[in-house]
């Protein structure tokens, strides 16, 4: 072998030498780690926490007039363990083993959902599996449970040794179920914002604003120290009546479910000061239950006959008409240019303007306004402008729909407008113009809350709001109260009077005044259906000094059906009861009859 042969072998193997030596060095190493240092590292890596964690505010309470609980935040928890913590595995597991039977006992007598042998068993093969973060309980515990478990003598020895910790969880409860649930609304998961209702017009008062932690060594031990508390968000204060939801609720779905309707809508208002004392929506499921999907009470539709008290108090203000004015109306259709008007009672007879709300007569409504407002349609649309209907902040739900009645092109149209149609209204709104008639004339926005209030101390409170201080003449109230009167009294041309197979809206224990209305439904592709309604009935309470307005829409009812049998009873209902709860009448010598105390 050549010296330069051999200069290369010793070359290689000095290389060798020094990278075998190098494995030695780093083998030894992790075996110095593994073997002396083990402790020391373990609590170098437990230090490397987050040293900020953020302390979530309770969101604030939504409560009905009377304080009781609508919409609350709840704190539950979830309960993890993280099993490869050293202190379970140190001594072959000596605290792990000794502890696990009394762990496993506690959780299945404190949390309930499964046996010792259950929890022994999945918290076992999880510390054998080595896993980091064990969900030890399927759902999430409250913060009774927690504090039960926390006696544990295990979980007692902290975060570090047992390896369990919580993690809190805020969950948005509704203690009444769906009682005005559309209405109150809903958040984003958990913990999130306000995504509709009351929820999100008042997200921002609701909500509160977090605070920090920090992880600090105290004692020797690591410790959640609050370095800025969380300041808890503010209550709201609703003006519902969780018993008159209740009462209002009840009598929708009965009456829904009775006829197997698409869905309901039913709203009760306190004439004087606007508060919404129950509001309800109730949709079918295609299983055929009833629950709250939309709240219908502020989406528009077109309102059908409600609509003529509205285009009555226009003409009866204008001077157009007087109320004892008379129209003819027959059993034919009335053709006007390309549209026949017919009746829904026909009769071949003259009508005054007052019985011609009481019967709900199409014709002698389109006749009547066509002859008033012919040439001048714009006119008419600006007299109902000037009532507030068209006021778009009417009420504190988002999105809720404006009403629209346009100007109309032509005569054609304004005949069918007369009757409410080729204009769109919310039930809220039709409600505000019949409670501004039952206000003396004095148009109220509809009010949802009343006050915003921190542990018990109102912080901002909210007053009526008068929309219009008077929608109409006085001369044109009284008229107009006279026709809606005879809607519900007199029982030859009332729609919703009693009959001989029904009471319809009136009552023997209370005086009811309002009117019915019936609409079309225009289904997409073929038009407006003459077998398929939207019934209504609308009227205030008690009739000589009314203290709650009332409205009931029923979507798509099953025949037979009638806006004055089915909603007009529906509100005769709610009114009976109503006043019997409110004490403003009282049940005299345990008889079926209610007197003015």
């Amino acid at each position: 072998m050549s010296d330069e042969q051999r200069n290369t072998v010793w070359r290689f193997a000095m290389i060798f030498i020094v990278i075998l030596l190098g494995f030695v060095a780093v083998l030894g190493k992790i075996i110095y780690i593994q073997a002396v240092e083990r402790e020391a590292w373990l609590k170098v890596a437990e230090k490397q926490v987050p040293t900020n964690k953020p302390i979530l505010a309770t969101r604030g309470n939504i409560l009905d007039c009377n304080g009781r609980l609508l919409a609350s935040s709840m704190p539950q928890y979830y309960m993890y363990m993280d099993t490869r913590v050293p202190a379970l595995h140190d001594n072959k597991g000596a605290l792990f083993t000794q502890h696990i039977d009394s762990l496993a006992a506690d959780l299945a007598t404190i949390v309930g959902d499964k046996s010792q042998a259950e929890y022994k068993a999945r918290i076992t093969n999880a510390y054998r599996r080595g896993e980091k973060r064990l969900r030890v309980c399927d759902h999430r515990i409250n913060y009774l449970q927690r504090q039960a478990l926390l006696q544990n003598q295990l979980i007692k020895k902290g975060k570090y040794k047992s390896g369990i910790f919580f993690e809190d969880q805020h969950r948005r409860i509704k203690p009444y179920g769906i009682l005005a649930s559309r209405t109150i609304g809903g958040i984003y998961g958990e913990g999130g914002g306000g995504n509709s209702g009351l929820e999100k017009r008042f997200d921002e008062e609701l909500r509160g604003e977090d605070g920090m932690s920090s992880i600090q060594k105290i004692g020797g031990r690591y410790e959640s120290v609050t370095v800025e508390e969380a300041k808890d968000g503010l209550d709201i204060v609703t003006t519902i009546d969780a018993n008159l939801q209740d009462i209002v609720e009840h009598t929708l779905i009965a009456k829904t479910a009775e006829r197997n309707a698409q869905w309901g809508c039913a709203i009760l208002m306190e004439t004087q000061t606007g508060y919404i004392r129950a509001i309800a929506n109730i949709d079918r499921s295609e299983d055929g239950e009833y629950y709250e999907a939309q709240n219908h009470a502020v989406q528009r539709v077109e309102p059908g006959s409600t609509f003529k008290t509205i285009a009555l108090v226009a003409a009866l203000d204008d001077g157009k008409i007087e109320i004892d004015d008379t129209v003819s109306v027959s059993r034919q259709p009335w053709k006007y240019f390309t549209v026949k008007h017919t009746d829904a009672h026909p009769m071949d007879t003259l009508l005054t303007v007052r019985s011609a709300l009481a019967v709900s007569s199409n014709i002698a409504l389109a006749k009547l306004i066509t002859r008033s407002y012919e040439g001048s349609a714009k006119k008419f649309v600006r007299r109902i402008e000037k009532m507030g209907l068209m006021d778009s902040i009417y009420c504190e739900i988002p999105g809720a729909d404006k009403a629209r009645i346009d100007v109309p092109r032509d005569t054609v149209t304004l005949s069918k407008m007369s009757y409410g149609y080729s204009v769109e209204l919310s039930p809220m709104q039709i409600l505000m113009f019949y409670n501004a008639i039952a206000n003396n004339g004095r148009m109220v926005r509809p009010m949802l809350v009343t006050a915003i209030q921190q542990n018990g101390e109102v912080e901002k409170s909210f007053r009526t709001e008068t929309v219009k201080s008077s929608i109409c003449s006085n001369r044109t109230l009284r008229d107009i109260k006279g026709a809606l009167h005879d809607v519900v009294w007199d029982e030859h041309l009332g729609t919703a009077a009693a009959k001989k197979w029904s009471r319809k809206a009136q009552s023997k224990l209370v005086s009811i005044a309002g009117k019915t209305g019936t609409a079309q439904l225009f289904v997409r592709g073929h038009g407006y259906s003459a077998r398929r309604h939207r019934i209504t009935f609308v009227g205030y309470f008690p009739e000589e000094n009314p203290r709650y307005t009332c409205i009931c829409m029923i979507e798509d009812p099953k025949f037979p059906y009638d806006a004055g049998m089915d909603c007009g009873s529906a509100v005769r209902v709610i009114a009976e009861k109503t006043m019997a709860y409110t004490g403003c009448y009282v049940w005299k010598d345990g008889e079926k009859h209610l007197e003015k105390r």
